[in-house]
């Protein structure tokens, strides 16, 4: 998927990218932020679909975004779970990059609705969901604990795949099921 600055990729995230995704989490939600165990539990998941956006540049690669997205296989609703940018990373597009790999993934699903919840004090998230097609349907008051901020629960309907039914993985994610050998 192109769309991302030079020096930067997207793949299929692993359970050892946990310390630097709840690195980021801590960061991006400091009063509410899912624990490394709720995490750990979405990386393993055979129900999610978790993605990281990293560095190439010289060094260690460092996540600088994630996102995730949950749906029962043979389930034509999907979730998406959580979704981050790194502060100084914000604005450059990576946000749209993961949010839109997770509709293609939901798609290759076979998924017909996508539910998210998002902040109600969140309007640049907002605005990105509205762009892909999402409206709000509902609001959860007092959601997020324990700052009392209610949740938008937001909607979409997504057109079937171009391809068919879904017979592998899609195109992030083969890299992570050839390491397995």
């Amino acid at each position: 998927m192109s769309g991302l600055p030079d020096g930067l990729r997207l793949r299929r995230a692993v359970p050892q990218d946990l310390d630097d995704i709840m690195w980021l989490e801590h960061v991006s939600f400091p009063t509410d932020a899912w624990s490394a165990s709720q995490m750990a539990g979405e990386l393993y998941s055979p129900h999610g679909y978790y993605v990281v956006v990293e560095t190439t540049d010289d060094g260690a690669p460092t996540v600088v975004g994630y996102a995730g997205l949950s749906s029962l296989a043979g389930n034509p609703v999907a979730d998406v779970q959580t979704i981050a940018v790194a502060a100084d990373q914000r604005g450059n597009g990576i946000g749209k990059v993961l949010f839109g790999e997770l509709l293609d993934e939901a798609r290759r699903r076979g998924v017909h609705e996508v539910f998210l919840e998002v902040r109600a004090d969140n309007p640049v998230a907002q605005a990105m969901y509205v762009a892909f097609g999402f409206e709000r349907i509902a609001v959860r008051p007092r959601y997020y604990q324990p700052d009392g901020v209610d949740a938008w629960v937001m909607r979409t309907e997504l057109d079937a795949p171009d391809a068919g039914p879904r017979t592998g993985p899609g195109p992030i994610g083969q890299e992570t099921l050839d390491d397995r050998s």
